[in-house]
């Protein structure tokens, strides 16, 4: 089991490698496909040597070999959370979480896949919102059509009811319409329209009613940090943080925990 973990951790860090390059090159509206890596201050191309995940930028202290500026913090640490999630997607999904209960086929195969295909798209989600302040569209119409298809494909193998579908487009459509009528109440300023865009697929990955319980927790964690945050920085409430970061940490937690903490809530009424 060690070395499937080791080498599903270095697999995960040459993936994260590439996510880099995605995230930041569609920011930039630059193709990630086009050209080889390079330095994102002197524009120079970075060779082989200085481009291995993670272990190059301790190797280079930071810094890029050439202009010596020091390299943005985000390539080695999503390289390390991409290493950790196809980690925890293995001991998780298989062993202690046991994600992958579904035994028909084509599913042994499919729904491991599906989720990890899932967690590396909230990771580019989280990322990117955190840098930058936006949802990317590519990622939203990625995740809502994977999950899609993925319930339709429950479905027609008669794993999911067609009643717990439905249920999922409903409640996707309510959150989103409540995102929806944050952001146009208040001009945008106390929801961004990538918010209300990644309600839709939310409330697929989740299901009724346990969106609720991750739009819950979204706003729960948000509040904590954001009180943290005016607490600890001494800046005013009207301190901008973005809150794509939470919705993707209500959607995990509620993927995990989502039944429990639904029943314990009912159990205290």
């Amino acid at each position: 089991m060690l070395l499937i973990v080791l080498f599903l951790f270095i697999f995960g860090l040459v993936i994260g490698s590439f996510l880099n390059v995605v995230i930041l090159r569609t920011l930039q509206e630059e193709s990630p496909l086009e050209g080889r890596s390079r330095c994102d201050e002197c524009r120079r191309q970075i060779n082989w040597y200085d481009n291995i995940p993670l272990l190059s930028y301790i190797v280079l202290g930071g810094k890029c070999r050439y202009c010596k500026k020091p390299i943005d913090i985000t390539h080695p640490v999503v390289e390390f959370m991409t290493g950790a999630l196809f980690v925890w997607w293995y001991l998780g999904g298989f062993f202690f979480f046991q994600f992958f209960k579904l035994s028909n086929q084509p599913f042994q195969v499919i729904q491991p896949v599906f989720w990890l295909v899932v967690g590396i798209i909230l990771l580019i989600i989280l990322v990117t919102d955190l840098i930058s302040f936006i949802i990317p569209d590519y990622a939203v119409l990625a995740l809502f059509f994977l999950s899609y298809f993925y319930r339709v494909a429950l479905v027609a193998f008669g794993i999911m009811q067609v009643q717990d579908f439905a249920l999922s487009l409903v409640g996707s459509l309510v959150v989103t319409a409540f995102f929806f009528s944050l952001w146009y109440f208040t001009k945008g300023k106390g929801m961004g329209f990538g918010d209300v865009k990644f309600c839709l697929p939310m409330g697929l990955l989740l299901g009724w009613p346990n969106i609720f319980v991750g739009m819950f927790l979204a706003f729960v964690i948000g509040a904590v940090v954001g009180i943290v945050v005016v607490v600890w920085k001494k800046s005013s409430l009207k301190a901008k943080i973005p809150f794509g970061p939470f919705l993707v940490l209500g959607t995990v937690i509620t993927l995990m925990y989502g039944d429990g903490i639904l029943q314990w809530y009912l159990g205290l009424l």
